[in-house]
């Protein structure tokens, strides 16, 4: 198994306990993507990256991520099949009614992530990587 994959593998396991506290793995500079979705949009830094998944974070309850699967991709890039529960505060629907496959993209360079690119829409992600599922 890679070191990026490591890397990833490690960020999950906080993520599936809940904790979401910790960015010593990303990029001072890291660039945080959502692809689709109502809250559509680009942070970059630690603070943007931050502030954008607060935002999502804080719409659900009960937020929940679970890994289904790691795909190494090159040496640079590590996509991750997500699936996603919790009940939305405003709307109170349930999370996995509205998306079915979360996808996120992770380009790590250095032993950090630079980029990650969360897709909602799982179809989308693999169409744009030219991947099948």
């Amino acid at each position: 198994m890679s070191e990026n994959l490591d890397l990833v593998r490690s960020i999950y396991a906080e993520w599936e306990r809940g904790d979401f506290s910790s960015a010593e793995w990303a990029h001072r500079d890291v660039e945080c993507v959502f692809a689709g979705g109502p809250d559509s949009g680009s942070w970059t830094g630690l603070t943007g990256m931050a502030e954008g998944m607060r935002s999502w974070i804080s719409a659900w309850e009960g937020f929940r991520v679970e890994a289904e699967e790691y795909r190494e991709l090159d040496q640079e890039r590590v996509l991750v099949l997500v699936r996603l529960s919790g009940r939305g505060k405003t709307s109170g629907l349930e999370i996995g009614r509205a998306w079915v496959g979360q996808t996120n993209l992770f380009h790590i360079r250095d032993g950090k992530v630079s980029r990650v690119v969360i897709y909602l829409d799982r179809d989308r992600a693999l169409a744009d990587l030219d991947l099948q599922g």
